[in-house]
C-alpha cells in the first residue's frame, strides 16, 4: 500500500513540474509577441517581471521532474542470482519494438535539430547584438561544451535513474531552455545555449542504452543504426526547413522557441516509452521488468545458458580507451577540418561556390552511407565495419593533406579525397555509438555511452577553442594528426575490440552475477 502511494506521489510530482517549466517558459512569450512591429529585436531589453518569475518556475520544476522520476529500489528481487536478461534466438520485431524505434527516431530528430540549429541563427544574432565574428563564436563554443558535460551527466544518469527517466528529463530541460529564444543580451543566450546543449547531448547515449537492451539479437544492429541515422538526417533537414520557413517571418529567435512543443510533444510520447528491463532488475522492481520482457520477447535466463566463450569480455577500461580515441578524431573531423575546408579551399584559389559545392557533392556522394554502414554492421561484423570506416576516413584525411603538399600524379581535385572523408566519418558516426553500447554491460552502459558520446564533441570544443585563441594550425597539419589517431584506434580496435555481431548481450551482465 505505502509502494503504491509513494508511485501515486511520485506521478504527480513529475506532473506538476512539468507545468511549472511549461507555464515558466509561456511566461517569457509576451515579450517576444510585443516586439513583432520591431522584426521581433529583444536586444537590451529589460526584463520584465513575468520572465523573472518563469525562470523560477522552471528551475523548480525541472528539479521536481527529477523528483518524481527517482527509482525506487525495494531490494527484495534485484538482479536474481544466477538469472540474466536474454533474447532467444529468432525473435522477431514485434509491433513494440517498431513502436519504440519510431519514438526514439523521433526523439533524435528533436535532438539533432538543437545543434544543427546554431549556424542557422548565428547571422541573425550577429545582426541584431552587433558582436563580431569572434565574439560570436563564444555561442557553438558553448552549445558543444555543454553537450559534452550533458553526455556524461545524462549517460551517469540513466545508470542511476533509468533510461526512460532520463529520456524525460532530457525533454522537460528542451521546453525550458526554449527561452533563449526571449534572451534580451548576447551572454544571456550563450549561458542557455549551454544549457540547452546538455539536454541535447544526454539524449543520443540514452537512446542506444535503451535499444541495445530492449531490440532482438539479430535485429539489435540494424536497429541502432537506422535510428541513429535517421535521427540525425531528420534533425538536419528539420532545422533547415523549419528555419526556411519560420526565420523571415519570426526571425531567428523562434529557432530556440521550437523547443516548446518538441519538447512537450516527447513528454507527451512518453507513455510508450519503456523503461528497461535490466535496470528495472537492477532496482528491484521484478514485477515491472517481467511486464516489459514479455511485451518484447525477452526471458530471464539462467547463466549457465550464455555462450561460454562470450563469459570474458576485454578490459572495459582499455574498450573506453580504445573508443575514446576513436570519437575523438571523428569530432576533429566533422568540427575542425570539414569546417576549415572551405576557407582552405577558397585560400588556394576557388571560389566559395565552388568550394560548397565539392561539399554538397560530396555529402550527395555519401547518402548511402548509413545503408552500407548497417547492412555491413548487421551481417558483416560490427568489430571490423567500425575499423573500415576509420581506414576510409584516414585514406581521406591523407588525400586532404596531399591537397596542401601536391605530389606528381596526384589528382588536383579535392572531390575525391573530401568525399571519402564525408562518406568514411559519416560510416563511422553510424556505428561507434552502437559498437559502444554493445561493448558495455547494463550497470554501466549509460556512463560508458554518455563518455563516448562526449568525446564525439571534445573536439569541436577543442577546434572552436583554437579559434579563439587564434592558434588554429595548417589543415595538412590537422589533417595529419586525425589520420594518425585513427591509426592507433584502428589498431586498438582490432586487438582488444570485441566482436558483438549475432551475440546475445546478457552475458555481459551475467559475468558479473557469478562472480557475485
Amino acid at each position: 500500500m505505502s509502494e503504491m502511494l509513494g508511485n501515486r506521489r511520485a506521478f504527480w510530482v513529475f506532473w506538476l513540474g512539468c507545468i511549472a517549466v511549461t507555464v515558466g517558459t509561456v511566461l517569457h512569450l509576451p515579450m517576444y509577441l510585443m516586439a513583432r512591429n520591431a522584426g521581433y529585436r529583444l536586444a537590451d531589453m529589460p526584463m520584465d517581471i513575468g520572465m523573472e518569475i518563469g525562470m523560477v518556475l522552471i528551475v523548480a520544476g525541472v528539479l521536481l521532474t527529477a523528483y518524481g522520476l527517482a527509482p525506487s529500489r525495494t531490494g527484495e528481487d534485484a538482479d536474481p542470482i544466477g538469472m540474466a536478461v536474454t533474447h532467444p534466438d529468432g525473435v522477431p520485431l514485434a509491433p513494440a519494438h517498431w513502436r519504440l524505434m519510431l519514438i526514439l527516431t523521433v526523439a533524435l530528430v528533436v535532438d539533432v535539430m538543437k545543434p544543427a540549429s546554431l549556424g542557422l541563427v548565428l547571422p541573425g544574432m550577429r545582426e541584431e547584438y552587433g558582436v563580431s565574428k569572434a565574439v560570436v563564436a563564444w555561442l557553438p563554443f558553448s552549445a558543444l561544451s555543454g553537450t559534452f558535460l550533458g553526455s556524461i551527466l545524462f549517460g551517469i544518469l540513466a545508470d542511476l535513474y533509468g533510461r526512460r527517466a532520463a529520456i524525460l528529463i532530457s525533454s522537460i530541460m528542451f521546453v525550458g531552455t526554449s527561452i533563449c529564444g526571449a534572451m534580451p543580451t548576447f551572454w544571456w543566450n550563450v549561458f542557455m545555449c549551454f544549457m540547452m546543449g546538455m539536454a541535447a547531448g544526454g539524449m543520443l547515449p540514452v537512446t542506444y542504452a535503451l535499444l541495445t537492451e530492449t531490440m532482438p539479437t539479430r535485429s539489435r544492429g540494424v536497429a541502432l543504426v537506422v535510428v541513429g541515422a535517421l535521427g540525425a538526417a531528420g534533425g538536419y533537414l528539420a532545422a533547415n526547413g523549419l528555419s526556411a520557413v519560420l526565420q523571415p517571418a519570426f526571425g531567428w529567435r523562434i529557432m530556440w522557441f521550437l523547443n516548446l512543443p518538441t519538447g512537450l510533444l516527447l513528454i507527451l510520447i512518453s507513455g510508450w516509452i519503456p523503461e528497461s528491463a535490466k535496470f528495472l532488475l537492477h532496482t528491484g522492481r521484478l514485477a515491472e521488468a517481467r511486464e516489459v520482457l514479455k511485451k518484447f520477447g525477452s526471458v530471464l535466463a539462467p547463466v549457465a545458458a550464455m555462450a561460454p566463450e562470450a563469459a570474458a569480455p576485454s578490459s572495459q577500461t582499455g574498450k573506453v580507451i580504445l573508443l575514446s580515441i576513436a570519437a575523438l578524431a571523428w569530432s576533429m573531423t566533422n568540427f575542425g577540418i570539414l569546417l576549415w575546408l572551405p576557407a582552405e579551399l577558397v585560400s588556394k584559389g576557388y571560389s566559395i561556390g565552388a568550394s560548397s559545392a565539392f561539399l554538397a557533392q560530396s555529402a550527395v556522394i555519401s547518402i548511402p552511407t548509413a545503408a552500407l554502414a548497417a547492412f555491413l554492421y548487421n551481417r558483416w561484423s560490427t568489430k571490423y565495419t567500425l575499423v573500415a570506416s576509420m581506414i576510409l576516413t584516414g585514406v581521406g584525411l591523407m588525400g586532404i593533406m596531399l591537397l596542401e603538399h601536391p605530389v606528381a600524379g596526384f589528382p588536383a581535385s579535392p572531390l575525391l579525397p573530401v568525399a571519402v572523408v564525408v562518406f568514411g566519418s559519416n560510416a563511422l558516426l553510424a556505428v561507434l555509438l552502437p559498437y559502444t553500447a554493445e561493448l558495455f554491460p547494463a550497470r554501466i552502459r549509460g556512463r560508458a555511452t554518455g563518455w563516448v558520446a562526449g568525446c564525439t564533441k571534445f573536439g569541436g570544443i577543442f577546434a572552436q577553442l583554437l579559434g579563439l585563441l587564434g592558434l588554429l594550425v595548417t589543415l595538412g597539419q590537422a589533417a595529419l594528426t586525425v589520420a594518425a589517431l585513427l591509426g592507433i584506434a584502428c589498431v586498438l580496435v582490432i586487438l582488444f575490440g570485441d566482436e558483438t555481431r549475432g551475440r546475445d548481450l546478457g552475458h555481459l551482465d551475467a559475468d558479473r552475477v557469478t562472480k557475485t
